[in-house]
């Protein structure tokens, strides 16, 4: 090995905050490729930035093939375009996945809104309360159900 910085799996794991069985994961995995220096393994400036971005792709929702994907294009080489145009699309997968999750969220808490409110009238013996949240939760899952 050339003078380059090198790290220790315990570096890496305090200082991106997790653990070193996450880090030999990623390896297992095949996104990270250490040296070794006996038992131990030795990782370079390639391996602490393949760890970075495979953790930012996480925190993004990514899965660990479309990380692979991505970060076996980088290559070293920077902004290039293919790279570029693939990473713009799984993006744009991923907010088309995570509105879908934001919708199918809202509606969810709509007809939490309404169970609550039919529960609520009915402890408070408000039958007429309870069967109008009844109908409107009933008219709310038949207009879901027909988009």
């Amino acid at each position: 090995m050339s003078d380059e910085r090198t790290y220790t799996i315990t570096e890496l794991a305090r200082e991106f905050d997790i653990t070193a069985r996450a880090i030999r994961f990623y390896e297992d995995e095949g996104l990270l490729t250490p040296a070794r220096a006996g038992r131990a393994r030795v990782y370079t400036k390639a391996d602490r930035t393949r760890l970075k971005l495979t953790l930012r792709g996480k925190r993004l929702g990514l899965s660990l093939a479309e990380i692979r994907e991505l970060i076996d294009m980088y290559g070293g080489v920077h902004d290039s375009v293919p790279q570029l145009q693939r990473f713009l699309a799984v993006l744009a997968a991923r907010r088309a996945a995570l509105e879908q999750q934001r919708l199918d969220i809202e509606a969810v808490m709509l007809e939490i809104d309404m169970l609550e409110q039919q529960c609520h009238a009915l402890l408070g013996k408000n039958v007429e309360g309870a069967e109008a949240a009844r109908e409107e939760l009933e008219k709310h899952i038949n207009s879901t159900s027909d988009a």
